[in-house]
């Protein structure tokens, strides 16, 4: 092997003497997003599943803010290309194809989009497959030569290009610093804070269950030095205590003793107490992990921004655009393989941020001072706002 075959496979991150080579993310249109995609598991050993399970289907606050972020990414208007506009709706069948691919970005890492091709050899739909059930295969080289999607015991195998080079999978991944096929989400991210608020939720509910007041002793005086409760009556007294005045439904109920008993109740300590303060912390670091203001899913006592208008604003500029930004890269560069869809359209796809409400000022103050500018002509103005010269739109 040459010394110009050696540095080639070194910079895909391996050796001469190991064949299976990581490639590096730029090619088959992978993106930067949001996401988590560790294969398999987490650095906390927990599973995706696990992890989803706890987050997405137990906790209200990081399911909130995975739906805030991906039905704004799915409800955002577009411009560009109508007919490619036409057949991500066409995909969507219920829910916005943009809104499934970012809740896959944001929680797996990964999202996969197929391709599907119609008679004629052109894209007939797009369908956003389950990350967690694809595997990448590389070829010699490291390369991903085709995708293992699994469903049960069948496995489906779909090549990365087909027969004339054209796309047939568009993979769109986050930026993950030990893996050069998979990407990296939030669901790892903010597994300790969800099992943190997970579990200050349950201990509320059980304070709940028990009279809604911390529980308390059932101390014995015996009168008589060495006297005790045999066993018979030890496990009475529970039994009783456990039937008749436990629970919620047994709450505020008088307890009636026997001589020689008497209740001795117990209160919480300032720092037993500090649960809740904690609950509303680890509530902030999950709404922190999706990019979400905590302002935005009404966690109280945060003044991080001054009004909701301008979390709102936070939101879109710093979380909702970048990740639109990466998958509507992703799909462009995609679709432009394909006929129908070629580079010489009506412009790639984009966000139509004019008719983003929370841009609506910053997008005023633009257009005013671009219309002001007496140096620039029609279409420089118009390129400046993100507009298509007249000239092109006219077709001329």
């Amino acid at each position: 092997m040459g010394i110009l075959s050696n540095l080639a496979l070194a910079f895909k991150g391996g050796s001469p003497h190991k064949p299976q080579l990581s490639p590096p993310s730029g090619r088959f249109f992978y993106a930067s997003g949001s996401g988590y995609g560790v294969q398999g598991g987490s650095a906390s050993g927990q599973s995706y599943a696990a992890l989803l399970r706890a987050a997405y289907l137990q906790n209200p606050v990081a399911q909130r803010c995975v739906r805030i972020v991906a039905d704004s990414a799915g409800s955002a208007p577009l411009a560009g290309d109508e007919a490619a506009k036409a057949i991500i709706n066409i995909a969507a069948q219920g829910t916005p194809l943009l809104s499934l691919i970012a809740s896959h970005l944001v929680l797996h890492g990964n999202s996969y989009v197929q391709i599907i091709c119609g008679a004629v050899g052109d894209i007939e739909s797009l369908y956003a497959l389950r990350p967690d059930r694809i595997t990448v295969e590389t070829d010699e080289n490291g390369w991903p030569k085709c995708y293992l999607y699994q469903v049960g015991e069948k496995t489906n195998r779909i090549d990365a290009m087909t027969d004339d080079g054209k796309p047939q999978i568009v993979h769109l991944r986050s930026f993950h610093p030990d893996d050069d096929h998979y990407g990296l989400g939030c669901l790892g991210a903010a597994a300790e804070s969800v099992t943190i608020h997970n579990a200050a939720s349950r201990w509320n509910r059980s304070l709940l269950d028990n009279a809604a007041r911390p529980s308390g002793a059932l101390v014995y005086d015996p009168g008589e030095p060495g006297a005790v409760l045999s066993a018979d009556q030890f496990d009475r007294l529970k039994a009783e205590l456990e039937a008749s005045y436990s629970g919620a439904d047994n709450a505020g109920r008088p307890l009636l003793l026997e001589g020689g008993l008497k209740w001795q109740g117990m209160s919480l300590s300032p720092a037993d107490m500090d649960f809740v303060a904690l609950k509303a912390a680890a509530a902030r670091e999950i709404a922190l992990a999706f990019g979400v203001p905590p302002m935005i899913i009404g966690l109280p006592g945060d003044n991080a921004y001054a009004n909701y208008r301008e979390a709102n604003r936070a939101l879109w500029r710093l979380t909702i655009m970048p990740l639109l930004g990466s998958i509507l890269d992703g799909l462009n560069s995609a679709l432009t393989q394909w006929p129908s869809f070629g580079a010489d359209r009506v412009g790639p796809l984009r966000v139509d941020m004019d008719q983003i409400p929370a841009f609506s000022e910053d997008r005023e103050r633009l257009w005013s001072r671009i219309n002001a500018a007496d140096f620039l002509s029609d279409d420089e103005k118009r390129e400046a706002v993100g507009l298509m010269p007249a000239t092109h739109s006219l077709g001329q």
